[in-house]
């Protein structure tokens, strides 16, 4: 049935006074402290461990999750998780080598430490960059496909979601970092909560549907035993699905180099640890890196159940559009319909946190680096603490305004997580070059980095459209293959620059690499074996 019930609605609205009211109790308990810049972007030294990891994960885990990768899921198999579980080893990479980096030399944003390193031509490319980005790709595909879902599995018009979704995080927005931080971490309770109660009734639902009643344990035994296919983690050559998850590339390939640059190298993920402590940063990145293992769980499973629901004749016309057509981001929005009033609910308020959270992490990160990087450094270099604060918060209201127009251009997207995934990809490979010659490589010149800036999206785009253009002379490679080349052939090509116009000897544009910094606690490397022999375990059983 796509219409909420009356326990639907009131699960959802004490799911919204709780985050309004405990975001409201945050505002007022820290007001005064609202009018420094470094509190509102930052949260300076106020998020505890488990805050920051909270809110990595809530920033990060989206509708692209929920139905995006659910969909990818009913495509895909369980292969689609390893942006998930390698996203859980490279927290680790990245709290060990990177944030330390970052908070040694105290950097805020991402473009203040390319103007550190470099100069502040590469960072206000950058800057420009990143904020189309984070707006026109971002804002758009998470309210795009929150809209989606929210409009099927309720009588809300598609518009009306939109606004309503825009609204509500710029409310949540508005408070500042301290505020989104604190409410992420209901927000992740919600989401986790609402995801495992739709994968329960998935589960339970296949195991009746083969005779064994709601019994979950035979759900998942069905599971494997109906969709063989669908339990690979790493495709062959040959496989349908290879041009997606190509081979080995999903472990030491461009997964690795999409998710450095994504944990690494973005504002609006490395943004929550910046106004911490070195040990609080990582035991929270170290919490975000095992919340991590449990995503495809929520996100993964159900896509897999409704491909078996399907397969077996259910949900043909649920699963498909007016033409016939099947439609995979279909399949978790479907299972929600089939939740019992108030359920729904949950699952409802789950879809909505996950939402919320994530436009507000990306609309605060949009407002720090506009606020920051462009208005006090080119507009107004003495603005006082409250105008950058009143300047962040009307770039909040503008950013969300216009993804909110742009959003409904993106109606005709099918498997919109991997359609995110590819196009995010032609500029990782590029940002990843810059920061990591930039933090371990001194010799690195400014003329370099702009021109990695500026040839990430050129060769990205040769390696997508030459074999199109040569008709098939030329390789089509997997897009995270694709990723891989991009970034050597940027990489080199910074090293050539750099060696070949090397840095004149009065240009002091460096970052303090402090090796003592890489050293972690006895707690950190036992919580880090842990999460590593789970993804090993995980990768053998499934291999």
């Amino acid at each position: 049935m796509h219409s909420l019930q009356m326990a639907d609605y009131i699960v959802f609205f004490i799911y919204f006074i709780v985050v309004s009211g405990y975001g409201y109790y945050i505002y007022q308990k820290k007001k005064s402290a609202t009018t420094s810049s470094k509190d509102f972007f930052l949260a300076e030294g106020s998020l505890t461990w488990w805050a920051i990891g909270a809110s990595l994960i809530a920033s990060n885990i989206s509708a692209e999750h929920f139905i995006g990768m659910s969909g990818s899921g009913f495509a895909l198999g369980l292969a689609i998780s390893t942006y998930e579980w390698m996203a859980a080893a490279t927290l680790i990479i990245v709290a060990v080598f990177i944030i330390p980096l970052y908070l040694k030399n105290k950097i805020f944003t991402m473009p203040q430490f390319l103007a550190k390193r470099y100069n502040d031509t590469v960072s206000t490319i950058m800057a420009v960059f990143w904020l189309l980005v984070y707006v026109f790709v971002n804002l758009t595909s998470i309210i795009y496909l929150g809209a989606l879902a929210i409009s099927s599995i309720s009588n809300i018009d598609f518009g009306w979601c939109i606004v309503g979704l825009s609204l509500f995080s710029i409310v949540v927005t508005l408070g500042g970092m301290k505020v989104i931080g604190y409410t992420d971490v209901f927000q992740v309770f919600v989401l986790i909560v609402g995801g495992l109660v739709t994968t329960y009734l998935a589960l339970t639902l296949l195991s009746e549907s083969f005779g064994f009643g709601k019994d979950i344990w035979k759900g998942l035994s069905v599971l494997r035993k109906e969709a063989p296919t669908h339990f690979h983690m790493i495709f062959q050559k040959g496989d349908p699905y290879y041009k997606e998850l190509p081979g080995l590339s999903v472990l030491i390939g461009g997964m690795l180099i999409n998710n450095l640059a994504y944990w690494g190298c973005n504002q609006y993920i490395v943004q929550r640890a910046l106004g911490a402590d070195l040990q609080t940063a990582r035991k929270g990145i170290l919490f975000a890196a095992f919340l991590k293992l449990l995503v495809p769980v929520i996100a993964v499973l159900p896509g897999i159940t409704m491909y078996v629901l399907h397969q077996k004749g259910l949900f043909q016309a649920e699963m498909s559009d007016a033409a016939g057509v099947i439609k995979p981001d279909h399949a978790y929005p479907t299972l929600m319909n089939l939740l019992p009033a108030g359920l729904k609910g949950v699952a409802f308020a789950a879809l909505t946190a996950a939402i919320v959270a994530s436009l507000a992490g990306k609309a605060n990160s949009i407002s720090t680096i506009f606020s920051l990087d462009i208005y006090q450094k080119y507009f107004n270099k003495t603005a006082s603490e409250r105008k950058l604060v009143l300047v962040g918060r009307w770039a909040v209201i503008i950013s969300m305004t216009a993804a909110a127009i742009v959003t409904p251009a993106l109606r005709s997207l099918d498997q919109a997580y991997q359609f995110i995934q590819e196009y995010v990809g032609f500029v990782s490979p590029g940002v990843l070059a810059i920061f990591l010659l930039g933090f371990f490589w001194k010799k690195t010149t400014a003329n370099a980095a702009i021109a990695g800036a500026l040839l990430t999206i050129p060769v990205s785009t040769v390696l997508k459209f030459l074999p199109v253009w040569t008709s098939g002379a030329f390789p089509d490679y997997p897009f995270l293959d694709r990723m891989t080349i991009t970034f050597f052939v940027v990489a080199i090509v910074m090293i050539l620059i750099s060696l070949l116009k090397p840095r004149p000897a009065t240009d002091h544009h460096a970052i303090v690499v402090d090796t003592s910094l890489f050293r972690v606690t006895t707690g950190f490397v036992i919580g880090s074996v842990i999460i590593c022999g789970i993804l090993a375990a995980l990768y053998t059983v499934f291999w």
